[in-house]
């Protein structure tokens, strides 16, 4: 990272300024979270200051921002932290973070961080349906294999409960065949 964090919040400031999801819940949040973790970087009589309601929720931040550059890289470190834990979905919008990503790969996709977390498989639903049925696969031979040892095998039975009247009828004319034997 060739910026240090004070020159990303000099450039990210506009658009935290502009960015309507920073309301004041969530501004309130950052200003006690460094209060309370850091407060050698914002005093108690600080925060109070930045937390007046009678103040503009876009003019507190503005000022919140500019005391943070103020205090140098230590205290632009911890806001981006703080940004980070209480406003993840912000935080990977700011423009130093998609500058910083695309230039880590430039071949990602358009979407969203959120949405990239919760992909399970990428491979498809045909790639889940073919390993579902070899696992299927591996457990009717294990049943089976245990039907030929002890002579029937109560867990293909039980397995039949549930299937439809053909599947029952195959996976019960397994179990009873070793008894004709």
């Amino acid at each position: 990272m060739s910026d240090s964090f004070h020159d990303q919040l000099l450039e990210d400031s506009r658009f935290l300024r502009a960015d309507r999801r920073l309301d004041t819940e969530l501004v309130d949040k950052l200003i006690l979270q460094l209060n309370r973790i850091y407060p050698q970087i914002l005093t108690d009589k600080e925060a109070t200051k930045f937390r007046d309601l009678d103040v503009p929720t876009c003019v507190r931040l503005a000022e919140l921002l500019a005391h943070l550059q103020g205090k140098g890289e230590e205290a632009c470190r911890e806001f981006y932290r703080a940004l980070h834990l209480h406003v993840e979905e912000v935080y990977f919008s700011l423009p130093t973070r998609l500058r910083l990503r695309d230039s880590i790969d430039p071949f990602t996709t358009a979407a969203s961080p959120t949405q990239q977390r919760y992909v399970l498989n990428d491979r498809g639903h045909m790639f889940f349906l073919s390993c579902f049925s070899v696992a299927v696969g591996v457990a009717l031979l294990h049943y089976y294999g245990e039907a030929k040892v002890t002579r029937g095998s109560r867990a293909l039975g039980m397995a039949a409960l549930g299937l439809g009247r053909r599947a029952r009828e195959v996976l019960i004319w397994y179990t009873e065949e070793p008894i004709r034997k």
